[in-house]
């Protein structure tokens, strides 16, 4: 089921919210070792995750966290304008239709061909929620692997700026063009949702 979410500045207060934040400190704190806040030895929450924030969480029956990311709107200071500037040979991209995809983040309980389902599931998931709110792009950062993934998807997505290497890893920033057409070429690529992203979706603030 996909939960679009806001936390109106209570970050651990719903169940679905708490496991995304629980895997996120899992993914990023303990796998990938982000020197990030850690609230209680099990949530990773920052300072980006108020009542600005959009969450697009994939979960199971249960409300077990399968899949998630987080959407900053660029018209508020956001990641990339924060702390990654330089990454974007013009400024970073802002707007009211132009929103910015962080922790993107996949189970880590989950194998490897369930990974790639929940993958596609929320790239797909991306693009229905951008259609129905009007945004036309995203913006988002990432390492040279991910985003050799991200352009794999069939989306018309360009770099901002040069790779650079930051805190010993090659970044890159990136901008997503959404339209009509976007669901058509991610179909193409073979991105393809294995949940009905129609049906008993759950949207609350």
């Amino acid at each position: 089921m996909l939960h679009v979410l806001q936390s109106g500045g209570r970050a651990t207060s719903d169940g679905v919210l708490r496991g995304m934040f629980a895997a996120r400190k899992s993914v990023f704190v303990d796998l990938l070792k982000w020197d990030v806040p850690v609230i209680d030895g099990t949530f990773e929450v920052d300072q980006f995750d108020d009542g600005h924030a959009t969450y697009l969480v994939l979960a199971d029956a249960e409300g077990g966290h399968l899949a998630s990311t987080r959407l900053l709107p660029t018209t508020r200071p956001h990641i990339l304008d924060s702390f990654y500037a330089r990454l974007c040979e013009e400024g970073p991209p802002r707007g009211p239709g132009i929103q910015e995809i962080t922790r993107f983040c996949l189970d880590r309980g989950l194998s490897a061909r369930e990974r790639r389902g929940v993958r596609n599931t929320l790239v797909a998931a991306l693009v229905e929620h951008a259609l129905r709110s009007g945004i036309t792009a995203y913006t988002a950062i990432a390492g040279m692997p991910w985003f050799q993934q991200i352009l794999a998807f069939g989306w018309r997505c360009r770099p901002l700026g040069m790779p650079q290497a930051l805190d010993g890893t090659m970044l890159v920033a990136l901008r997503i063009e959404i339209d009509e057409d976007t669901p058509a070429r991610l179909a193409e690529a073979g991105i393809v949702p294995s949940i009905d992203l129609g049906a008993g979706a759950r949207v609350a603030a």
